[in-house]
């Protein structure tokens, strides 16, 4: 009885966190869809990401090369991502107590802000192209059906193109080596199939991986949709 109730509460929990998420999500297209509205919550973001600055960058293109971007990041992996913080699912120090301080408006304004923010070029991606297309190659074997044909992102997945090879390699290697802190994932099963190699190659190939304007913005205009059906 005991673990049938406790079952039940669980459920209960991920129904009102996927709720939270979907009234987050449409809040934010709302938001989009509008120049002004759009301005303000921009404004407002930028207020309240101020924090984040110190370690994602004040445009969202990480200040330290282990700390991703945020910027273009998929805003529904964005919800998600504080939502595990806040419950405890993920564990970082930081993180873990800022997500507990943000309200649902905070998360969609952040989001906002982070979403209008060009990802720059890195100074420290890979210069290997044999590296790279080796990487390019594992990745669309393996990682498109979830993180989108440009590494873009997808639903609950983050956008993984530009993000800093240092970055890649340590998230991979912590999935790989079945981390406490990121328990649960699916990724702790795929990256246990990974070796070093594997690691190097796709940590070289999405650091250079660069979307047009053009794939920005249809990538964008794709989650907002998949959101709202």
């Amino acid at each position: 009885m005991r673990i049938f109730v406790c079952l039940l509460l669980s459920c209960f929990a991920a129904f009102a966190c996927a709720n939270e998420n979907d009234e987050a999500m449409k809040r934010f297209t709302y938001l989009m869809a509008d120049e002004q509205r759009r301005q303000q919550a921009y404004e407002a973001g930028r207020e309240r990401a101020i924090f984040c600055g110190y370690c994602h960058g004040e445009n969202g293109n990480s200040k330290r090369p282990h700390i991703p971007n945020l910027a273009s990041q998929n805003p529904i992996y964005l919800f998600h991502a504080f939502e595990q913080f806040a419950r405890g699912e993920r564990i970082d120090y930081v993180m873990s107590n800022l997500a507990k301080n943000l309200t649902m408006e905070d998360r969609v304004n952040i989001a906002v802000y982070f979403s209008q923010q060009k990802v720059l070029p890195s100074s420290t991606a890979s210069d290997d192209p044999a590296l790279s297309s080796q990487g390019a190659a594992l990745f669309k074997r393996t990682c498109v059906g979830c993180h989108g044909q440009q590494a873009q992102g997808m639903e609950t997945m983050p956008r993984l193109a530009g993000q800093p090879g240092e970055y890649i390699r340590k998230a991979l290697t912590r999935f790989r080596n079945n981390d406490p802190a990121r328990a649960g994932s699916v990724m702790v099963g795929i990256a246990s199939q990974l070796s070093e190699a594997d690691i190097e190659a796709l940590a070289a190939y999405l650091s250079r991986l660069q979307l047009t304007p053009r794939q920005e913005q249809a990538s964008l205009a794709r989650i907002q949709q998949t959101a709202t059906q």
